[in-house]
This record gives structure tokens, sequence and C-alpha cells, in this order.
């Protein structure tokens, strides 16, 4: 019984011809290999709540009080001071840090930059 005859491809994958001729695949990007103008605006952190035991006293307060806000001007204020409290350490720590505590730049600071510096698409 004669052995089978195979396709010249069989033989070449079989020995191992084909490693040797095949070259590196080419790479053809689908865009061009530049910056984008923008970035899109994400938020960085989800940031925790602040003032809820203020607000949820207030509120309390406004639902004995049938809303009334002059019987809860106490309450009140100290929600509204809570509030301009956070907000100032907030600003204060965002002033402080230009990078995020992962060491990335927020997206507004990339698009800041990026108008700064814009890319050359074409070449003078």
């Amino acid at each position: 019984m004669a052995a089978p005859v195979y396709p010249a491809w069989v033989t070449r994958w079989v020995s191992g011809q084909w490693r040797q001729k095949k070259r590196p695949p080419v790479i053809r990007p689908t865009r061009p290999l530049v910056l984008a103008d923008k970035v899109a605006n994400r938020r960085e952190q989800a940031g925790e709540a602040t003032c809820i035991t203020e607000m949820s006293v207030m509120m309390a307060c406004w639902k004995q009080n049938e809303f009334s806000d002059t019987a809860c001007a106490e309450e009140i204020r100290t929600f509204y001071d809570c509030v301009a409290k956070a907000e100032k350490e907030r600003r204060a720590q965002n002033e402080e840090d230009t990078l995020t505590a992962r060491g990335n730049l927020t997206s507004s600071k990339v698009n800041k930059l990026l108008r700064r510096f814009p890319q050359l698409t074409r070449y003078v």
C-alpha cells in the first residue's frame, strides 16, 4: 500500500519550513498616531458624602415643625456651616494636589495641557 500523497503546503507545514519564510505582520494603524485634541471629562472620584448628619437633623426639624424655617433656624445654620467648611476643604485639597492619588492628571488638566501644546498634524 502506497503512502498517501499530501499537498505541498501540508508537507511544508509539518516540516516547519513555513516558519522560515513567514515574515512578521505589517501593522497598519486605523487612525493617525497622534494625540487627540481633548480627552473625555470624567469624574475623578466618587467623593464621600459630607454633612449627612446635619442634613438629616435639619429635615427632621422641618418635619416636626411643619417645614417652618424660623423654628429650625439653628439646624439650617449648622447645615450651611458644614457645607461651607467641606467646600473650603475640597478646594484646598484640589489646589495643593496637581496629581490625583494614583499619580494621574485630571481630565480638565490634561485638556488644558493639550490646548497649550497642540498636536502637529502636518509638517511645515
